[in-house]
């Protein structure tokens, strides 16, 4: 079976991996640059591309007209794509004679769209999922062929999830690439199985936290957008205030939504229970441990929040 293949990140390595222990032949890897503005915590395909001597193209656009005579060239059964992060053109998805493959970061139709993994953190999910599906015009709506749920802890965090999730990509491609050689899978319509959700990307200042919400939503924030991403923040004497790690409590306070109501442990009110903050950093300052930034800096009666 031979596939050209699209993937970016660390899942991207790993199904790539995946292919070519399994024997797949891949002429070609098509990936991105990496972005000098993004931190590379992940292994690209582009490396383990060249130590097997795979050609690597990066292309801006895949809409000009040289890209779909040069992959029908190469006259693959399969194209997959993992991770890879723009619209693949239906010109070259009608290419391969078995089928163009996307592995996407959720049971779908649930969590169509952009960083599946710090979504259902947000939303305080208990189980998410992957779902190898065909790829059409529409974004992440093409029929299901597999589909592998993954268990959230309530103490998982972006980075911990996102490795539960590329263990598993591996298990689902061991699984399922026999099946795509033999043709042997099904494929199942996403109509009917439920109302799809979609979420777009995410910036850094979508990190800002409103104290307002409850303290378990705030923490869902913090665990979704800590290392490796941007993080979660607030304002303390106008500079911003990341919280990197924190842990929610059922204790009930009158004090405003954003008071340091504690400092060993550093604690603050929200909307509803209170958020103890065990790792914090203040911008241009280094990370600490709560209690130590606490009495590092006169934080005692201090309200979080704001930008001034």
């Amino acid at each position: 079976m031979r596939a050209v293949v699209f993937a970016y990140h660390e899942i991207g390595y790993v199904c790539l991996e995946e292919l070519i222990d399994f024997g797949i032949d891949v002429p070609c890897l098509f990936t991105h640059n990496d972005d000098p503005n993004e931190k590379i915590w992940f292994r690209r395909p582009a490396e383990l591309a060249r130590k097997k001597g795979i050609p690597i193209y990066t292309p801006d656009n895949l809409k000009e007209p040289s890209w779909a005579p040069i992959i029908s060239g190469m006259k693959p059964d399969v194209i997959f794509s993992f991770y890879y992060r723009n619209l693949i053109p239906v010109e070259i998805l009608s290419i391969p004679s078995i089928g163009a493959f996307n592995l996407h970061g959720s049971m779908l139709p649930k969590y169509r769209g952009r960083c599946p993994v710090n979504w259902v953190l947000i939303a305080g999910e208990t189980k998410t999922g992957l779902t190898l599906h065909y790829m059409v015009e529409k974004p992440d709506a093409g029929d299901i062929v597999v589909q592998k749920p993954v268990d959230i802890s309530f103490d998982d965090n972006a980075y911990t999830l996102f490795m539960k999730m590329a263990g598993t990509a591996r298990i689902l491609m061991k699984e399922i690439l026999p099946h795509i050689k033999n043709r042997s899978f099904t494929r199942l319509s996403q109509d009917g199985m439920g109302q799809p959700s979609y979420f777009g990307g995410r910036k850094p200042e979508d990190g800002l936290i409103s104290w307002q919400q409850d303290a378990i939503s705030i923490y869902n924030l913090t665990r979704a957008v800590t290392h490796p991403y941007p993080g979660a923040f607030t304002y303390l004497d106008g500079k911003k205030f990341f919280i990197w790690k924190a842990w929610p409590l059922n204790d009930l306070t009158d004090s405003l939504p954003g008071s340091v109501i504690s400092t060993k442990p550093l604690a603050v009110s929200t909307g509803k229970g209170a958020l103890t903050l065990h790792r914090v950093q203040l911008d241009g300052g280094d990370e600490m441990d709560g209690e130590a930034f606490a009495e590092k800096y006169d934080v005692e009666n201090k309200i979080l929040g704001g930008n001034t």
